[in-house]
């Protein structure tokens, strides 16, 4: 079985909009979330869907699901105080429907622009491989910093950006999450980081760069240009 789990878990204070968390900021009148979920609901590999969203948001996003018939969600449960933990959250839910060997789709809410192919693709290497984290090579040269405050430079051509989803065995992903649970780690910035600090190694494929977080406003402002060229294309056939 092929479950995205969904987190949609934080506030985004860094888009200085303070009416509404940033998943459920709209663009022409549906929010953010909705296109994310939109994606996995459509795509006939994906079995099922669980969404990890701010507690009190719970009661709206229900009744967004049921507007615009999302019925592959299975189950929506509240956020943790960090990523790491909503997630951890949205396994711990699919713990109690799916088998062990589910693949898990793990996804960023605030990433409505992950392409169908893209997602299958990785579902395929993940059942071939083991697991699949999507990747985009980087464009800019990356600078390291070490601990005693020098830099290293790696060669740019062998850099590679983690993006999403991420797709890991439920077994194994959710005892990587429980051991960092007992050990009370929260700041792992994402699935594939937690899996490379206890030991696990993950497969990569190259997804497409329009598939941006939206996080600052900056990016908000991408967001609706490509999604008015996604239109543009559909309507004139370019």
């Amino acid at each position: 079985m092929n479950i995205a789990v969904i987190y949609a878990g934080g506030q985004g204070s860094r888009l200085y909009q303070y009416s509404r968390p940033k998943q459920f900021l709209e663009y022409r009148g549906k929010p953010i979330l909705i296109y994310t979920i939109e994606i996995f609901q459509m795509i006939p590999a994906v079995d099922g869907i669980i969404v990890v969203c701010l507690e009190d948001w719970i009661p709206y996003l229900n009744s967004l699901l049921e507007r615009y018939h999302l019925t592959k969600v299975v189950e929506v449960v509240p956020g943790g105080r960090t990523g790491q933990d909503s997630i951890y959250h949205g396994l711990e839910c699919a713990r109690r429907h799916y088998p062990d060997d589910a693949m898990m789709l793990i996804h960023d809410g605030v990433r409505p622009l992950a392409m169908e192919k893209t997602i299958i693709e990785c579902i395929e290497v993940a059942k071939e491989k083991g697991n699949c984290v999507v990747c985009v090579p980087a464009m800019e040269t990356i600078v390291m910093r070490r601990p005693d405050g020098q830099f290293d430079v790696p060669d740019r051509d062998s850099a590679l950006m983690a993006r999403a989803p991420q797709c890991f065995r439920l077994g194994e992903v959710l005892s990587a999450h429980r051991r960092a649970q007992a050990e009370d780690r929260h700041d792992f910035v994402d699935t594939c980081t937690m899996m490379h600090h206890y030991g696990h190694s993950f497969h990569t494929i190259f997804g497409t760069f329009e598939n941006i977080k939206i996080t600052t406003p900056a990016d908000y402002f991408m967001f609706q240009a490509l999604m008015r060229t996604r239109e543009e294309e559909s309507v004139f056939g370019i």
